[in-house]
């Protein structure tokens, strides 16, 4: 974090300061958590109230750990704070003002309904070389989540990757008040969270807060495939640029083979030339994000030889995103169950019919959460377009997933994976998709044998 004095802390989230210290001699220069367990030296705790647990009593767990201060709602003895009325507001506000003292700082963000993370990753390998780059960790999206990515800002750091989600509009324009970005890149609208937002055509609107949060001087990139993001560009004030496989696309992909293991190759087109690329993701759906990040970068002055050089030797920065482990018995285990909506599970089906083998294809399926009325369909129509694509073994796993009506149910992971290792053989390859309060993304560790330590009972040991 970029140093601040705990008066300097008080002063932006309009707090008091509780303890002994005087607030003009406390300094925070280490990093800022909201877990206990990553404070170090120099660090400010950030003292939440969850469902599960209220973090002002771990507050001598974090003094222990090397933190300085803490932000909180109510006084604490255990180590010098800013007392606030409301920590997360607060917590925004902190960022702010971190982001302030930064006035050299790039600020890219990235929004849409399926492949914020892959394509955040992505963008943050392309920029790394050029620059100190910070990117959330795993899918940290959301009003804390941003918050704690810039947070990690230093003085030297070039560019900030913001991934940006929404449960609702207005979500995202508070997020741009937290970290306004130069860069805007929308990636889709899909189904996720349709329960929440009641259509698609609101989802777009949500999204849409992104490209208007961007000022004349800066970018917005658009997909040219979605019709409901390209409509986004009436009336923003930045310039724009449309990516997409669409020959209209100012960035675009042409000549788009995939291998034998689904990984895209293409020709690059831009204004300032043609370059080969070659994904190492699985999946056809990785050319648009890849897309999006190539006009990103090419914005922030990276070259074309280079982003294109990025882009075929980027490897997956987060887990459980289309990640591929060949077994020592010669089977192929796609673990994508960090989540899952309509679009992501049709995307992950066409990225394992894609993929060559001569043994089976499997889809291992959970339930997709937050779809409301129309969840049932959604479910029953995931299951039609895998025997559509081929698939050979269709497995739906858990209570939410029955509805789908897949040829083989079994009631619980533990189930699936009795049932698979039972079945499976050389050459199969099997696909574990479900969004991520089913779980999956456990089962596809086990089947991968990656997975942590389990006791007798099948259960996961705490580690």
């Amino acid at each position: 974090m970029i140093p601040m004095l705990l008066s300097e802390i008080r002063d932006v989230t309009g707090g008091r300061v509780h303890g002994e210290l005087d607030p003009e001699s406390v300094v925070v220069d280490g990093p800022v958590t909201t877990d206990s367990r990553e404070c170090g030296p120099g660090g400010l705790y950030v003292a939440r109230v969850g469902e599960q647990a209220d973090g002002h009593t771990f507050a001598a767990a974090a003094a222990a750990a090397g933190a300085v201060a803490a932000l909180t709602s109510r006084p604490l003895d255990d180590l010098p704070c800013v007392v606030v009325d409301d920590v997360q507001l607060a917590f925004g506000l902190l960022a702010r003002a971190v982001l302030d003292r930064a006035p050299h700082l790039r600020v890219v963000a990235v929004t849409g309904s399926s492949g914020k993370t892959s394509t955040k990753d992505l963008l943050a390998s392309v920029l790394a070389p050029s620059g100190e780059t910070v990117a959330p960790v795993n899918s940290l999206n959301g009003e804390i989540g941003v918050p704690l990515t810039v947070c990690r800002v230093t003085p030297t750091t070039a560019f900030l990757v913001a991934e940006m989600g929404a449960r609702g509009v207005g979500h995202i324009a508070y997020l741009t008040s937290i970290a306004p970005p130069e860069v805007a890149i929308v990636l889709n609208v899909g189904s996720a969270h349709l329960g929440e937002f009641g259509s698609r055509e609101n989802i777009a609107i949500a999204k849409a807060e992104l490209p208007r949060a961007v000022g004349p001087g800066g970018l917005s990139i658009l997909n040219a495939d979605d019709p409901l993001v390209s409509a986004m560009a009436t009336g923003l004030a930045s310039r724009v640029v449309f990516v997409g496989r669409a020959p209209s696309a100012d960035v675009r992909a042409e000549d788009v083979e995939l291998d034998a293991r689904g990984r895209a190759t293409y020709t690059l087109v831009t204004a300032s030339g043609r370059r080969q690329v070659t994904l190492r993701q699985s999946g056809l759906h990785h050319v648009a994000n890849s897309l999006a990040v190539a006009a990103a970068a090419l914005e922030l002055g990276v070259a074309l030889s280079d982003v294109a050089e990025r882009l075929s030797a980027a490897i997956a920065g987060s887990r459980w995103r289309m990640e591929v482990t060949e077994r020592p018995d010669g089977v192929v285990i796609v673990n994508d169950a960090y989540n899952a909506n309509p679009e992501s599970m049709r995307a992950a089906l066409e990225a394992l019919a894609a993929i060559a083998t001569d043994g089976r294809r499997w889809a291992v399926l959970g339930s997709m959460l937050e779809l409301g009325d129309e969840s049932d369909d959604e479910h029953r129509a995931v299951v039609q377009l895998a025997a559509g694509l081929g698939i050979d073994e269709i497995v739906a796993v858990g209570a939410g997933a029955r509805v789908m009506g897949a040829p083989h149910w079994v009631p619980d992971i533990e189930a699936a994976y009795d049932h698979i290792e039972a079945t499976v053989r050389r050459g199969d390859v099997v696909l574990v998709k479900s969004s991520r309060d089913s779980g999956l993304r456990w089962l596809g560790d086990r089947l991968a044998q990656t997975a942590p330590p389990t006791s007798p009972t099948g259960e996961v040991v705490a580690q």
